[in-house]
Formats: structure tokens, C-alpha cells, sequence
């Protein structure tokens, strides 16, 4: 459906016509309700528990069909929460069965509650009818459907996000560990999870154990897993440090089983990470447009895979700013009479994407010619702040993003050239 942005809720309205029978379904772990009513919201039929499985599904298709037959209607659109993960299964089969699905955004589902019994009480059943009555009011967001492609992206891309989790709590840890046992390691590594420095780490886990050895057999414990490794100056360094090391004497067994562990979950978390960046990369090479994204300077494969995955096929977006309302980075102001309140963005959207135009844009304004120049023009000459030039900056490069995929057209940095003096 093609629209203009201020005509999108008349229209979302107008597709709801007198002959639909509008469901709302409250998601949950095991046990779903569904509630129907007519275009004027009117109450149809009685309340339906259904379980999240096979024969629950067959038993909701079974009572909205009797709904139908029973008020004379042929139409039927569903909406639901997208709460976790437990609404997917129910959408997807209601699809396979030619049954319109769209979702609701949990915020305005809190917001709308009070609306059919002005009291703040909650239960499934109240839910699921609120859910319908915004469907029938036109408050409500299509499933886009993704290809095989774009729906890997995003399972990858979201199992890239544990394990960075992963990672980063296990070089904490390290941290934590050096800080307490050796902390003048860091004065012969200034990274401690360097190769060098995770190399000590596992052959001298504690300074009286460095302290014992000499140059050469520091050196050759180095050699024994490092290409590359320090040379005699750091080794020596290394040795005098330990011998004056204020860390930690006691529980040295206990400290130094912990730092095995950590570091075999670090070293699983790498490998991990590699695995599952490398598969990024592989299905990113199958998305038609994605070559020619990445022909811009300073976009990553990563980068990337994380706006597909959240977005999926962007030439399905009508405008970049579409794209925008989509990841929650819209305006939003609050004003009444003389009063007028700060605008802010509205991150009423999607986290993740979120993220990922926010860190291309930001790998663009270091990398990219174009984009660095309008930063510079925005900043130094129009006397931006350097936040509100950045995005500035990411709502330019959602609109190019969109304008790629839609006509499949190459980066041409010309003509982002051409509006340099217009900042942005």
C-alpha cells in the first residue's frame, strides 16, 4: 500500500470496512485469548481460550468462521502483541491460512486499557479486546513477510549479540582477575587481552610463578604459542614487576582455576564470534542489493546484516523515513498553547536498528568523504550540535539505503556531493 506519511492512518482506518470481523488476540506462553468485534467495535461472540498449539489454532480458525457465518461477514484481520517470540508461531500459520495478520505496539495497548471500562484493571481477556479496538481504530503495523535470506540475517545477527555479550562480560572478568592478582601486567601490556598478555596469562597465571623464571624462559613460553612474541626487554620487565607485585598472595589455587575458566570462555567466545560473522557474510552475499551498499566507504558487512536482519527487505520501505519511524528515530514533541516542549526522538521502534544506523553513521562520518564533509559543514558552519548533525545524518543515510535497494542503483557519492552545501 503506497501512502504519503499523513495519510497513513486514514487509510490504515478506511481498509476496515463493515464487512470484517476484527480479532484480537492476547499472546502468551501457553494459553492464547482471542476477542472479535465488528468495524464499530461492537462485541462478537464470547471470549476463546486457545492453547499455542496446532489443535489451538485449528480451534480459533473454527471459531472465527462460525463468527462469520453467524454476523454475515466475510473479511477477517487479526491482531495481536508482538510479545517475545510466542506471537510468530500463531501469525505465521493464521498467514499459511489466508487470514490478514498485523500487530499492535505493546506501548499503546498499555496506554489504550482504560479506554472500554475507564478503570486501570488488566486480564487477558480486557487485553485482547483492547488489541481488536485498536485494530478497528487503524492502530496497527502490517507483518512484513522476509525471504529465507533476510530472516537468516536476523537469527544470525541476534546470536551475534549473545555472544558479544558473552565476550565482553569474559573480558571483564579478566580485568577484575588482573586487577586483584597482577595489576602490573598492565604496565608491560597496555591491552591485557592482547595476545601477548592472554599468552602470559596462561602460561604465568600468577606473579610468583614469573618471578622464578628467567628471560629466556619467559621467552620461550612465548615462542610455544605466539608467531610473534616480546622481545628480552619485555620479558625482563616483566620479571622485576612480578617480583614487586602488590597483588594478592592468598587463595592462589582458587584464582588460578577461576582464570581457566575464564579464559576457556573467552576463547570459545572468539571462536564463536568468527563462526557466526563468517556466516553473516556468506548469506549477506545472497541479498541482491547488499553489493551495492557495501560499495559505500565506510559500511561493514556487520553493519550492515544488522539493519537488514531488523529491517528486512528495505525496498520494501516507501521512503527512508519510513525506515526511520521503523527503528523508533522519528521526532516526537510535546507542546500545548505558548508552552512548546523539546523535541526528542520517539525510539518507538526497534532497538537493535536503532543501533546499527547509529554506528554506520557514525563509521561513515570517520571513513566517508561525503559524510564527513557534511558533518564538518553542519558543525562548523551552521553551528549544529555534533549529536543533531549525526542524526541528521543517519535520516540521510536510511534515505539511501532505501533509495539503493528500491531502484537498484549504485552508490554515487556525486550527487551526495551536490547537497554538501545544503547540509544534509
Amino acid at each position: 500500500m503506497n501512502f504519503k506519511m499523513q495519510d497513513k492512518q486514514n487509510q490504515l482506518i478506511e481498509r476496515i470496512s463493515d464487512t470484517h470481523l476484527i480479532v484480537g488476540v492476547d499472546i502468551a506462553q501457553q494459553f492464547h485469548v482471542a476477542r472479535a468485534v465488528n468495524f464499530r467495535g461492537i462485541v462478537v461472540g464470547d471470549p476463546l481460550t486457545f492453547v499455542n498449539n496446532k489443535e489451538g489454532f485449528v480451534k480459533l480458525q473454527n471459531w472465527i468462521e462460525k463468527l462469520k457465518r453467524l454476523k454475515n461477514l466475510d473479511s477477517t484481520i487479526v491482531g495481536m502483541e508482538p510479545t517475545g517470540h510466542y506471537w510468530k508461531n500463531l501469525s505465521t500459520w493464521l498467514i499459511k491460512q489466508k487470514i490478514e495478520v498485523v500487530t499492535v505496539n505493546p506501548h499503546l495497548v498499555k496506554r489504550n486499557k482504560e479506554n472500554r471500562d475507564n478503570t486501570q484493571s488488566k486480564s487477558d481477556k480486557k487485553d485482547a479486546l483492547v488489541i481488536a479496538d485498536m485494530v478497528k481504530n487503524g492502530y496497527y503495523s502490517f507483518v512484513r513477510p522476509s525471504s529465507e535470506s533476510f530472516e537468516k540475517i536476523r537469527v544470525l545477527i541476534s546470536n551475534r549479540d549473545v555472544i558479544v555479550k558473552r565476550l565482553v562480560s569474559s573480558t571483564n572478568q579478566i580485568h577484575r582477575w588482573v586487577d586483584i592478582v597482577f595489576p602490573e601486567l598492565r604496565q608491560v601490556f597496555k591491552d591485557v587481552t592482547c595476545k601477548g598478555a592472554i599468552a602470559t596469562l596462561r602460561l604465568f597465571p600468577t606473579p610468583n610463578e614469573i618471578a622464578s623464571f628467567e628471560p629466556l624462559d619467559v621467552m620461550r613460553g612465548w615462542k610455544s604459542i605466539m608467531q610473534r612474541q616480546p622481545g628480552p626487554k619485555k620479558a625482563q620487565l616483566l620479571i622485576n614487576l612480578a617480583k614487586t607485585s602488590i597483588g594478592t598472595g592468598q587463595a592462589l589455587d582458587a584464582y588460578k582455576f577461576h582464570l581457566e575458566q575464564l579464559l576457556e570462555e573467552y576463547d570459545l567466545a572468539i571462536k564463536q564470534l568468527e563462526r557466526v560473522e563468517q556466516q553473516v557474510k556468506e548469506v549477506l552475499n545472497k541479498v541482491p542489493f547488499a553489493s551495492k551498499l557495501l560499495m559505500i566507504k565506510g559500511i561493514s558487512e556487520i553493519s550492515l546484516a544488522g539493519i537488514l536482519g531488523e529491517a528486512g527487505d528495505l525496498s520494501g520501505f516507501s521512503h527512508g523515513n519510513s525506515l526511520l519511524r521503523h527503528a523508533g528515530l522519528h521526532l516526537a514533541e510535546a507542546s500545548s498553547g505558548k508552552w512548546k516542549g523539546q523535541i526528542i526522538l520517539s525510539k518507538r521502534g526497534r532497538s537493535r536498528l536503532r543501533r546499527f544506523l547509529y554506528l554506520a553513521t557514525m563509521s561513515l562520518v570517520m571513513n566517508n568523504p561525503e559524510f564527513k564533509a557534511i558533518h564538518a559543514y553542519n558543525v562548523k558552519v551552521k553551528k549544529m550540535k555534533k549529536m543533531k548533525s549525526i542524526m541528521k545524518l543517519v535520516g540521510k543515510l536510511a534515505r539511501i539505503f532505501v533509495g539503493i535497494a528500491k531502484r537498484n542503483e549504485s552508490y554515487c557519492a556525486n550527487k551526495l556531493q551536490e547537497t554538501i552545501p545544503l547540509a544534509a
